[in-house]
Order: C-alpha cells, then sequence, then structure tokens
C-alpha cells in the first residue's frame, strides 16, 4: 500500500540499493494494488529508479499466494509484502510471503538467490 511508513522504508530501501540488483543482471519491479495513478505519484514523491505496477484486479497477489482476504480496519483484498526472484524461464526461485505486514523480506536472501543464477 503506497505511503504507508513500512511499504515506503521497504521501497527506499530498493531505491538505494539499486545498483546491486542491477550487478546481478535483476530487474526489479513493484507491483501494489493501488490505481496506476497512485503508483505514479509515489514513485515520483519518492525517486523510485524501478518500474511500479498496479494489481488493481488483485490477480497476482491472488497467483502468488500473496492476498489478504481480510486484512485491518476491516479492510478486504490487501496483498501481502512479498518478495519474488523469477528467473529468466519464469521460475520462481525465491519466494517470501509475509504474514506480519509490519516485516520486510529478507533482501539479503534475494541477492543471495540473485547471484546464485548468474
Amino acid at each position: 500500500m503506497a505511503f504507508t511508513s513500512v511499504c515506503t522504508n521497504e521501497l527506499c530501501s530498493i531505491r538505494d540499493e539499486k545498483s546491486k540488483y542491477d550487478d546481478l543482471n535483476a530487474e526489479v519491479l513493484g507491483i501494489s494494488i493501488d490505481t496506476v495513478m497512485v503508483l505514479d505519484k509515489f514513485k515520483t514523491e519518492q525517486g523510485y529508479n524501478f518500474k511500479l505496477l498496479s494489481d488493481f484486479n488483485k490477480e497476482v497477489c491472488r497467483a502468488y499466494g500473496s492476498y489478504y482476504d481480510e486484512f485491518v480496519l476491516g479492510m478486504k483484498g490487501v496483498a501481502k509484502r512479498s518478495a519474488f526472484v523469477i528467473d529468466k524461464e519464469g521460475i520462481v526461485k525465491y519466494a517470501e510471503v509475509l504474514d506480519n505486514a509490519g516485516e520486510q523480506p529478507n533482501f539479503d536472501n534475494v541477492k543471495k538467490t540473485l547471484t546464485e543464477l548468474n
């Protein structure tokens, strides 16, 4: 969810380490259930140097098992905080889906998986 503190911190850490992902031949994509317009504003305000994609219809988060039927404050259909590494053949090589929205994925494990792919 764009503009929340945990999401902002998560994506800012990726932004600040983008060169490391580039060195590992990774294409970084952020996917959120927010609208395209909200994500465009979020990207501009935070200076993100990677694509933010909208999963407004919640197809991707459902397909990847990253979906809360019910979240806090009565919200329904919220994506879980997750990280995936998908190889060039489309095979998921690393998946981390968090049930606690206040936690962040283990980006060291993401980078380790990317290193093993190279």
